[in-house]
């Protein structure tokens, strides 16, 4: 019954019914976007900052490394107290944290001061990640959740590309912390819409059940270890290509920065495509389909940049950016049906799922970034890179072959709602 589920009962059924479709979009994007967008838009004032506090810029990348830890540990922590508080209560905390590191790190008069805001920020604000998963699958049955998921991040994607330039335009015209008064603000927002909008979605639970109880119901559960593992090995993709493509392109190409930074937004907008496409195909093709399409067009794609590493044909950009591009359409499908697959074997836990997930792709992330950067930094060719990449893409083929068991039976969605509508009616 926890692999397949239907409409949920309770307050998550009444929330759906009751909050309009357009504006519990809008709430799932800031609370998703907040935090990653609150991320880059730092990034172009870094120098400035080397500047003003005389650090070594190494040093001043903390901001963004710290901020980066702390979205990882905040996934970890605030998806289990949704299971055990609540949505709402445990993401205007979250938020509320946020705003009040924002004020502090446009206040901070010394460099370890704005670290420190820094790091409270993400995890305050990276909680809006963690539950927005959660409320979706809350508030829609399981093959639906992930394209509920890839239309989040869609409309998120387009935001996220215009915060790097939103805080360059912020800096040069009022200075660096006016990117924290905007940051401040925009959370603020992002939290009066969530406390006036947002109804409570968590599902009924047992008295009996708890945060010990769902961690061991998951991780004994194979199919959810199967989808957790096909969505993190999937997003680690892209950290280990954005993590080597620089040196690449710069160092053995000998291209330009701006040009890779062109090339690699070619590979965003392919992701966002991916996205797109899942939105529009999931509604006809199970959850498990569209995850064996983007599988193999993952492989396929990964295979092809490997033989044209052979070869020596992508060493030119055009060559090895557009067959990463048809790997990142691909990523995309794999990333958001898998991770509906995983938050949807114990709906009930769907925090503690979503949060599971979020921790060892940030924190696998940022170890597999940097090995990126050591093969694109100490190779001559493409091939090792593309090579990883094509390991990856087995690896996620081979975690669903083997883990996630194989749906012979076809479930009414009908029944199951039944079912569970009389669950909660009996507690």
């Amino acid at each position: 019954m926890h692999g397949v589920s239907g409409h949920p009962p309770g307050a998550a059924a009444d929330a759906r019914d009751s909050t309009p479709p357009r504006l519990m979009l809008l709430m799932l994007v800031t609370m998703t976007g907040v935090a990653p967008i609150s991320l880059y838009i730092l990034v172009p004032a870094l120098p400035v900052l080397a500047a003003t506090f005389q650090s070594d810029i190494s040093i001043v990348q903390m901001t963004v490394s710290l901020y980066m830890v702390g979205i990882a540990c905040s996934q970890l922590i605030m998806g289990p107290l949704s299971d055990k508080f609540g949505r709402r209560p445990v993401l205007l905390a979250g938020l509320g944290l946020m705003v009040a590191a924002s004020v502090g790190a446009s206040l901070a008069e010394s460099l370890p001061q704005l670290i420190a805001a820094r790091f409270l920020q993400a995890l305050g604000g990276a909680s809006g990640m963690v539950i927005s998963r959660a409320i979706i699958r809350d508030l829609y049955p399981r093959e639906r959740v992930g394209a509920m998921i890839s239309l989040v991040i869609a409309v998120m994607m387009v935001a996220q590309m215009l915060s790097a330039l939103t805080g360059g335009l912020l800096e040069i015209t009022f200075g660096w912390r006016a990117i924290f008064y905007f940051i401040t603000v925009s959370a603020l927002a992002v939290s009066a819409l969530i406390a006036v909008a947002l109804p409570e979605t968590r599902r009924a639970r047992a008295a009996s059940s708890g945060f010990r109880g769902d961690v061991r119901s998951l991780i004994g559960n194979r199919a959810f270890v199967g989808y957790v593992l096909c969505q993190v090995l999937a997003s680690q993709i892209i950290f280990a290509f954005a993590g080597g493509g620089p040196y690449i392109v710069v160092t053995q190409m000998g291209r330009t920065t701006a040009e890779y930074g062109a090339w690699f937004a070619a590979t965003g907008f392919a992701f966002l495509v991916g996205n797109l496409l899942c939105v529009r195909f999931a509604p006809r093709h199970s959850l498990e389909k569209l995850i064996w399409f983007g599988l193999a067009l993952q492989l396929a794609g990964s295979l092809l940049n490997v033989i044209l590493s052979l070869t020596g044909i992508n060493q030119a950009p055009v060559f090895l950016f557009g067959v990463q591009m048809i790997v990142m359409v691909a990523n995309a499908i794999v990333m958001s049906n898998a991770a509906a697959g995983a938050i949807s074997v114990r709906p009930e836990a769907a925090g503690t799922a979503s949060g599971a997930m979020g921790f060892l792709q940030q924190g696998i992330g940022a170890l597999l970034s940097q090995f990126g950067a050591y093969l694109g930094g100490h190779s001559t060719t493409t091939l090792p890179l593309t090579s990883a990449i094509f390991a990856l893409s087995l690896a996620c083929a081979a975690a669903m072959f083997f883990l996630v068991p194989r749906r012979n039976v076809v479930v009414s969605e009908e029944l199951i709602e039944k079912a569970e509508e009389d669950e909660a009616a009996m507690m």
